[in-house]
């Protein structure tokens, strides 16, 4: 039975030897993620290379995701280690201090605008809001703070504030130099850190391209504002990384699994992909297996309708990177057996405003109410099965096209398996059996078995697909 939620998997210091790279493939990655955050250009490129070799070995298409760093709010560092803040201490950010001469007392923070963007009674975090500040006073470049909740506190923490309001642009130059990069290698994805609008998204596709790169945009959702802006972002985007680990600092920890779910169906209503992401199995960082919480939080995502799961820290420098992804594999095949994630109401009601945008809604359709046991879609751009995969299913669609960057795309779609199919000849009848005949090489169908094909008149053509054809395999002698 094949999985239908994706896995992507951080590329690090711990995966980036290619032996290890072949046992993440062997376990089930589909899609590897580049933290822009860490590490040289170089090597990023390096690695992402080493991944495309390795999976052409394996016969499988690995999508690449460049994720940029985007704006980081930090403080400076304390020339003397670590402080420790009490309750009710008062501790100034002073964003003229100087970055490397911290002190119990002060320490400079990296974004300048901070005194414009807080004023009394805001509440900031602190090292992903293990310590809690209160703003007293504003004066010059100095904030006053009252320490609500103390602890330790350590050179280069980041800073949030509460509920959302810096006006930290999210592309930042480095992003803009990054994106440069991607664009060259090639990338499939390229992942925006904290978006706050629509127009985030449209600046950086708009850079993308204009660098000569190909990929989609996923937007992650990690601020307030993008929340309350969901809807135009989500539009604007390719895709959405709902990004839990600053949506919690800033929202509440106890917002966000409601507000993952929502994203999840708005993104799957809106015709998007989602990856949901963060600590899904941080525990493995160190432990060979998951605590049963993360087994759970695996599970939920998957039936509420994920297309992806993400592993961060778990495979770039965890100590069991292949057995964290034997692990989500094993948890999202159980969880996609449970009925409500095969089956759909999805758009009944909709109307649809392109011919192939209908038959794809025709073919999930007739697939999820006839023993149909694959579909294969011809497909130029992918667009037809990310429409296909908005719809629960427990068929499997197989996308079928020449095109390597295309293949690429959709190893993020749930329930989408990237195919290389060449069309040979003009001729239907022979276009359909060669689609046939390609799943039955791969074991997919045999003899008795239906099949849906979807594809156009004409081949080569981006939004061509106006045909649905079901056929029995072993049973076609001159269909067309």
């Amino acid at each position: 039975m094949l999985r239908r939620t994706k896995i992507v998997a951080t590329i690090g210091p711990a995966t980036e030897d290619p032996k290890v790279i072949d046992k993440l493939i062997e376990a089930g990655v589909d899609v590897v993620r580049l933290n822009f955050s860490h590490d040289r250009h170089e090597v990023h490129v390096r690695r992402a290379e080493t991944v495309r070799e390795r999976a052409k070995a394996h016969e499988r298409e690995i999508g690449v995701i460049v994720d940029l760093q985007g704006p980081k709010i930090r403080i400076g560092k304390f020339k003397n280690g670590p402080i420790k803040l009490a309750e009710g201490e008062t501790f100034v950010l002073d964003v003229d201090h100087p970055l490397d001469a911290g002190t119990q007392e002060r320490v400079g923070v990296t974004y300048k605008p901070l005194p414009q963007d807080v004023e009394r009674g805001v509440t900031l975090l602190l090292d992903d809001g293990r310590i809690v500040l209160w703003v007293d006073k504003v004066d010059g470049s100095a904030v006053t703070c009252r320490v609500v909740v103390g602890g330790e506190l350590s050179n280069s923490k980041g800073i949030n504030r509460q509920g959302g309001g810096l006006t930290a642009k999210a592309l930042t130059d480095k992003d803009r130099a990054d994106i440069l990069v991607a664009a060259q290698m090639k990338a499939d994805y390229v992942a925006i850190s904290f978006p706050r609008s629509a127009d985030d998204v449209n600046e950086a596709r708009q850079l993308l391209r204009a660098a000569g790169g190909h990929g989609g945009i996923i937007a992650k959702i990690e601020r307030a504002e993008a929340v309350q802006n969901i809807e135009a972002i989500i539009d604007a985007s390719d895709a959405i990384m709902i990004a839990r680990g600053d949506l919690a600092v800033e929202m509440g920890d106890a917002a966000v699994p409601p507000i993952q779910k929502r994203l999840i169906r708005m993104a799957r209503e809106r015709n998007k992909a989602s990856i949901t992401a963060t600590q899904m199995m941080e525990s493995m960082i160190e432990s060979a297996i998951p605590t049963r919480a993360e087994v759970s939080d695996v599970a939920n995502a998957v039936i509420d309708g994920t297309d992806a799961v993400m592993l961060s820290a778990e495979t770039a420098s965890g100590k069991h990177p292949a057995a964290a992804v034997m692990a989500m594999d094993r948890v999202c095949r159980v969880a996609e057996q449970e009925p409500e994630v095969t089956t759909s109401a999805h758009r009944m009601r909709a109307m649809f405003h392109r011919v192939d945008e209908a038959i794809a809604m025709a073919t999930m359709y007739t697939a999820n109410h006839l023993a149909v046991k694959a579909i294969a879609a011809l497909t130029e751009s992918g667009s037809t099965v990310l429409w296909m995969s908005r719809i629960s299913s427990g068929v499997p669609i197989y996308a079928l096209t020449s095109h390597v960057e295309t293949r690429r795309k959709v190893s993020l779609y749930r329930g989408v398996y990237p195919v290389v199919f060449e069309v040979s000849t003009s001729d239907h009848a022979t276009v359909n059996k060669e689609a046939i005949d390609e799943l039955r090489r791969r074991g997919t169908v045999r003899d008795g078995d239906l099949v849906i094909i979807t594809k156009g008149d004409l081949t080569g053509v981006l939004g061509g697909t106006n045909a649905m054809k079901i056929a029995m395999v072993g049973n076609l002698p001159e269909f067309t």
